[in-house]
């Protein structure tokens, strides 16, 4: 599985909107990869916890303020 790890904040909103995108292509190919027949209870936790991860990245991209100017 892929991991995105964590590193600068993101402002720019094309950048962000690219990211939640990428995030959710991940979690639909974890989706598509569990056999309904034998998912277990891990399997349904890491999904939650996906969902979890990005309703808490759209948050904070709703909260942040435009990038401090250099």
């Amino acid at each position: 599985m892929r991991r995105i790890f964590l590193g600068k904040a993101v402002y720019d909103k094309d950048q962000q909107l690219t990211y939640l995108r990428e995030r959710l292509n991940i979690f639909l190919e974890v989706l598509d990869s569990i056999d309904p027949e034998a998912a277990s209870l891990e399997d349904i936790d890491r999904l939650i916890q996906m969902i979890d991860e990005i309703e808490l990245k759209i948050d904070q991209f709703k909260k942040r303020k435009p990038a401090p100017s250099l």
